[in-house]
């Protein structure tokens, strides 16, 4: 029988693995970052009300632009993000990756060439590969804050045509600073210029503010964000964008013809009427995350600063060997491949419990 090898695939994709991770059958599943929280009822009615409407109109295309959409996102992040944009500034797809994949191919492509500050968010350099883009892995300090000096003599180096800043970081959660962000775009733009796509997927979790004022005075900034985490729609796949109306423009020139569907921008609407409910879990969930780190020092572990929904916690002499040892005890965390760190995600009470309990557990077998 014939495998990939055999296929006439592309030379940069030999060898190489899709983004996954593993969904076993365990009592605790915190390893994908998603929100615990089913969606409220209230809310899942509206949805059913706003998808029954659409599903009339099921034998026509859906609104290509999603002017509505758009709309409402770009009045939740005027009311929550610190910045007023209006409708021409934001653009939504399938989720952040397409997204990305867009800006990407608009942006990227054969010939050019992304740079990324790794250990970071793996699709970013999947996606690049995907699109043909050229991808570069730029530096990042001990305690997984980007080196901006280091940055700015890679992108003066590189001049890649794309830099990716992920705030907060996934794996590490660890937060970016607005200062930091304007070096680096100021880097980019002496030495191409080139486009600065900061990705915001947690930011709704963090301590500090969003970096979407940044986007002011400046068109080759991006802010990318997401619908599954904070909103707990993981399974709506709805991600947007919102920059300079030119990017918006712009990326409309790669998308596919009616790329969002009438069910999902009917759920996303339904969805951003909830927006405070929502929120309130978020609240939640940051006390949760707050307490695990806490509550992971106690016990001896080290853990990087995290202003996402998520930790990373370690150190381990073999962090897979520790990752199957927590699994046995019936929870299942993420190993990222960051050598001696694991990440898990902030869960209900009970299932951070059951978490914190298992690796209380491992520590005393590690210590007799």
């Amino acid at each position: 029988m014939s495998g990939i090898d055999d296929l006439p695939v592309r030379d940069e994709l030999r060898g190489k693995s899709p983004y996954g991770a593993p969904q076993l059958d365990v009592p605790v599943r915190l390893n994908t970052n998603e929100n615990p929280y089913p969606l409220p009822d209230a809310l899942v009615e509206r949805i059913a009300e706003r998808v029954r409407e659409a599903a009339r109109g099921l034998n026509r295309y859906p609104d290509r632009d999603a002017v509505e959409l758009r709309t409402g996102l770009a009045d939740y992040l005027t009311r929550t993000g610190g910045h007023r944009v209006g409708t021409a500034n934001v653009w939504a797809a399938n989720g952040s990756n397409e997204v990305i994949q867009q800006l990407l191919q608009t942006f990227g492509g054969p010939g050019r060439t992304a740079i990324g500050f790794e250990p970071s968010y793996s699709m970013h350099g999947l996606i690049a590969r995907g699109t043909g883009t050229g991808w570069i892995s730029g530096p990042r300090n001990q305690d997984f804050t980007i080196d901006v000096a280091a940055a700015e003599k890679a992108i003066a180096l590189h001049r890649p045509d794309v830099v990716f800043v992920t705030s907060p970081n996934n794996p590490t959660g660890t937060a970016v600073e607005a200062d930091a962000v304007l070096a680096l775009y100021e880097a980019a733009q002496a030495a191409k210029p080139s486009m600065v796509v900061v990705d915001e997927a947690y930011i709704e979790f963090s301590h500090g503010a969003s970096l979407l004022p940044l986007i002011e005075g400046r068109p080759n900034l991006v802010v990318s964000r997401t619908m599954s985490k904070a909103f707990g729609a993981a399974g709506l796949r709805l991600g947007y964008l919102a920059a300079a109306p030119a990017v918006v423009d712009a990326v409309q020139l790669v998308r596919l013809p009616y790329h969002l569907s009438a069910v999902t921008q009917a759920t996303a609407l339904a969805a951003l009427e909830h927006t405070d409910t929502l929120l309130g879990y978020v609240e939640q969930l940051k006390a949760e995350r707050d307490r695990i780190v806490e509550e992971l020092k106690g016990a001896g572990y080290e853990v990087t600063p995290s202003d996402a929904n998520f930790v990373q916690f370690g150190r381990f002499a073999d962090a897979h060997e520790a990752w199957r040892k927590i699994l046995d005890r019936g929870v299942l965390v993420r190993d990222n491949g960051v050598p001696g760190w694991l990440r898990v995600s902030a869960g209900t009470p009970a299932e951070n419990d059951a978490f914190l309990d298992a690796v209380r557990d491992l520590k005393k077998e590690q210590s007799a």
